[in-house]
């Protein structure tokens, strides 16, 4: 009855045959240079990057160990090796407004060049505006000028002399202007001589001089005007000297950006600026002699002005820049204002902003990862904005945050950059789902596998690949064998006889591992007793929370039966997840069946233990008993269902079949054997469903049968469509061959519970009964006697009423 269910050797592990491989050792293969089994993700990620239109950014998801974030970059930086190289970036002062500084293009490596430039011309016309100022034709002129504006000014005082001497006045100059004053002959009058004039001559003078007064302040106004026609011509004539100093030098420099508009418009403006502030060059200019403290450190960070402060220089760059933003602040991605202490206070200007990645990767690629993103909120925020709007703006987080401190507010820059998120599935989940600027921002997704079918051309892909690692890392080659190994490890990694696993951080780990053991043996080549090794060190590192458990087995503080026959009472199995580890171990599981109508009552889900995946399946083992044995009388029954010695949550469906299995023992009185342990889930309609962790949970078992003593007898029942998920472990596989252990395969409950008893299920008659000796025909006559007596009682209490 068992045989026909009994799992064949050849399917309990696939091996990967060395004589498939036609070298030596990986060093005489070419190194993997393609993408393994990722066509869907490759083929996404190139349209994005060649889509040109808007909203047409990148979000790559896949689980972690795939591979994705270094074959991300070395997809994107090939397509950026084809695309020309970017501007420069230079920011520099705004003439017309010093708090919104201006960013400029320049040609690619020469922002560097363009700022030396500028600070050479700054240095020349330091010394040179000087010498020009100080040159003898210059001060001839200036003399000339301030003698020509100095006799119209002795004129007008003259003129206003006579006019005071006629009318018996005299001016004369004071600290606090000019005074008017009546004459006594030639002699002024004193105030004591004043006081003693009589009334009507005092009054008469007084008019006088009230009347003269409008002279005087005609006349100043004359001078005042003479004045600033002087200072005028002067500072026309300094501004043709400097004008023409300063001209053929910025000829120069345009001559070398006589193709970019916005450097020459900068240059012009510049000029200008330079020439009506002339006097910045000059000893004693105003804007020192107004600091006596420190007239050089001023003079200084007056000349700040016309520096240019370059934000991005692509000197050496071939091709469009690729950045991989690792830390993702706000500062990082978007730039920062950085201030500087002078005299008490906190100072700032353009030459103190910082370019961050964004502005870094302007004109290529930047890749960022959507977690580091997300716990930045303002920098998810202003991504989306700044792709949105293509613009760029580095401004000072403490004005958004509300501090209200004055800062630069720089001009937005053209922003055209690809930007390309890596992450896992739930963060997109949510951006999709609740973001409604994501899916029009980020339309492309390229959604990595973690596995690939097994095929002959990916095992040998897979012997690049570990050649590959092998050449980057410097570790010794790996033999025929030795590859064979690891691609074994791939199998069982994904648990899959048919697939290969494309988490390649673990793979390269067991790579990187298996070449220490090696070195340790000085070997000169890696083979697969080092990859068996490295596999079991990396466990044996990890395992102590796995050894303790079997302890626990091994001394009958958990109590299992691995032998004899009990009704009602079945092995379940169940996977631990520890870290990266995961191992299975068994687990008790009894049923009670007796009259009642409570129907099935999870103890589990009682003592809220149970999540909903559990509940769920006991709740289906209700639908399959309804199913099989309520077609012609209703139920009328308690069943209680409980994991023995179960002190934690239980979730997930995977053993509501041996839920089953223990109901249907406890119902028919048909014990069920110990020795065999027993996974699945189970539908409605009796038919056993696929569960995860398949491997862990045989090898689980097996180690416990094994420390408790293997008898031939003992075993593992599971789905038939897990048998092409076994990758069994070797010991195991050779324990099978000689005979000492079993795995059957089942796909429905009649096929199993026959296993379990040795009895025969029973199939239904044309009335729904079953053969009476049969393990469906006793629960039937078990159900029957529990309704017949249910009745008989019922009825007896109401004739006793």
């Amino acid at each position: 009855m068992t045989v026909q269910h009994e799992v064949k050797l050849s399917d309990l592990r696939c091996l990967c045959d060395p004589s498939m491989f036609n070298f030596e050792t990986t060093a005489d293969i070419e190194p993997l240079d393609q993408v393994i089994g990722q066509e869907r993700a490759v083929r996404s990620i190139t349209f994005g990057l060649e889509m040109k239109s808007a909203g047409y950014h990148i979000f790559v998801t896949g689980p972690e160990g795939t591979g994705k974030t270094t074959i991300v970059q070395e997809i994107v930086r090939k397509a950026a090796k084809a695309l020309p190289t970017p501007p420069d970036w230079c920011m520099v002062n705004n003439f017309k407004d010093e708090f919104r500084p201006r960013t400029i293009p320049v040609a690619p490596g020469h922002a560097a060049r363009f700022a030396k430039s500028l600070n050479r011309l700054i240095s020349d016309l330091k010394i040179r505006l000087p010498k020009e100022f100080q040159a003898d034709p210059f001060r001839e002129k200036v003399i000339e000028i301030q003698k020509r504006y100095g006799q119209q000014k002795k004129d007008h005082f003259d003129a206003l002399d006579r006019s005071a001497l006629e009318k018996h006045l005299k001016v004369e100059k004071t600290p606090s202007g000019y005074q008017t004053i009546p004459m006594n002959g030639k002699v002024p009058y004193t105030e004591e001589t004043f006081e003693k004039l009589p009334d009507t001559e005092r009054a008469g003078l007084e008019a006088a001089v009230q009347d003269f007064q409008a002279e005087v302040q005609a006349a100043m106004r004359e001078v005042n005007r003479l004045n600033q026609a002087q200072q005028k011509e002067i500072q026309k004539l300094a501004g043709e000297l400097a004008r023409f100093v300063v001209k053929n030098r910025f000829d120069l420099i345009r001559e070398s950006y006589r193709d970019q508009v916005e450097v020459l418009l900068f240059l012009d403006e510049m000029q200008e600026d330079l020439v009506d502030n002339v006097g910045l060059f000059l000893p004693h200019s105003p804007e020192s002699e107004g600091n006596g403290d420190a007239p050089e450190s001023t003079m200084e960070l007056s000349m700040n002005r016309y520096r240019v402060n370059v934000l991005e220089d692509r000197s050496g760059m071939a091709g469009a820049p690729v950045v991989f933003e690792t830390n993702p602040t706000y500062q990082n991605v978007f730039g920062r204002i950085e201030k500087k202490a002078y005299m008490g206070t906190l100072l700032t200007d353009f030459t103190m902003v910082q370019s961050g990645s964004l502005l870094q990767a302007n004109g290529g690629f930047l890749i960022l990862e959507v977690e580091s993103v997300l716990a930045h909120p303002q920098v998810w925020d202003s991504l989306k904005r700044s792709l949105q709007n293509k613009m760029l703006c580095i401004e000072d987080m403490s004005s958004d945050m509300g501090l209200g401190t004055v800062s630069l507010r720089p001009a937005p820059v053209a922003l055209d950059v690809k930007v390309i998120l890596l992450g896992g599935y739930e963060p997109f989940q949510i951006l999709q789902n609740y973001d409604l600027k994501f899916n029009k921002i980020f339309r492309v997704r390229a959604d990595f596998d973690y596995e690939v079918a097994r095929t002959d051309e990916t095992v040998r892909l897979y012997a690049q690949f570990i050649a590959r690692v092998c050449l980057s890392e410097a570790l010794l080659p790996f033999t025929a064998d030795g590859v064979s190994a690891v691609v074994e490890y791939g199998e069982k990694a994904i648990d899959s006889k048919n697939k290969l696993s494309l988490r390649f951080g673990s793979v390269t780990g067991v790579i990187k591992e298996a070449d220490y053991w090696a070195r340790k043996e000085n070997a000169d080549r890696v083979t697969s007793t080092h990859v068996v090794k490295a596999f079991t060190e990396y466990r044996f590192r990890y395992n102590l929370y796995e050894e303790k458990i079997h302890e626990n087995y091994v001394e009958d503080t958990i109590m299992i039966d691995v032998a004899g026959e009990v009704v009602g009472q079945v092995n379940a199995l169940a996977v631990f997840q520890v870290g990266e580890i995961a191992f299975g171990r068994p687990s008790r599981i009894t049923a009670e069946t007796f009259m009642g109508k409570s129907g099935l009552i999870n103890i589990e889900r009682e003592s809220k233990l149970s999540g909903k995946m559990h509940d769920k399946g006991v709740l289906i083992l209700s639908g399959y008993l309804g199913r099989t044995f309520a077609q012609r009388y209703p139920l009328s029954l308690s069943i209680s269902l409980t994991f023995e010695q179960s002190y934690s949550g239980i979730d997930g469906d995977s053993a509501s079949s041996t839920e089953l299995y223990a109901i249907l023992s406890s119902l028919a009185g048909i014990p069920i054997r110990q020795g065999i342990a027993v996974t699945g889930s189970v539908n409605q309609k009796g038919q056993v469903q696929a569960i995860g962790g398949v491997n862990q949970k045989i090898e689980g078992f097996f180690d416990v049968c094994r420390s408790k003593g293997l008898t031939g007898s003992q075993g593992v029942m599971i789905p038939a469509a897990n048998v092409k998920n076994l990758m069994l472990k070797r010991s195991l596989v050779e324990a099978v061959k000689q005979g000492r252990f079993k795995i059957w395969q089942v796909g429905t409950i009649e096929a199993g519970i026959e296993i379990l008893t040795g009895k025969t299920a029973g199939r239904p008659d044309g009335e729904g009964h079953y053969p009476p000796e049969t393990v469906y025909g006793r629960v039937q006559r078990k159900l029957e006697n529990y309704l017949k007596q249910t009745l008989k009682l019922k009825k007896e209490l109401i004739s006793g009423k």
